[in-house]
């Protein structure tokens, strides 16, 4: 499971075996969770993380969003044949 990043608590990744899901990306932050869909940013699912969180989550998914769609491009494209 690849980070990304770590920013304010929040530690951005993904799962290496979602490769043929489309872009998303998992974030952590204290002991909930949530995934968020790239391009454009879009909660999918929560577990456990109120508003608040989910918003500056939000944020900075979209502050680094380039950024992740290269790691998800890059990490990817590793594991084809």
């Amino acid at each position: 499971m690849p980070t990304i990043l770590i920013e304010d608590g929040f530690r951005l990744y993904f799962f290496a075996n979602e490769g043929m899901e489309p872009k998303h990306v998992h974030v952590q932050y204290g002991g909930v969770t949530a995934k968020f869909r790239i391009g454009p940013v879009a909660l999918a699912k929560s577990k456990g993380m109120n508003a608040s969180e989910l918003k500056r989550a939000a944020r900075i998914i979209t502050k680094h969003e380039k950024l992740i769609e290269e790691k998800w491009d890059e990490f990817h494209s590793k594991k084809k044949p």
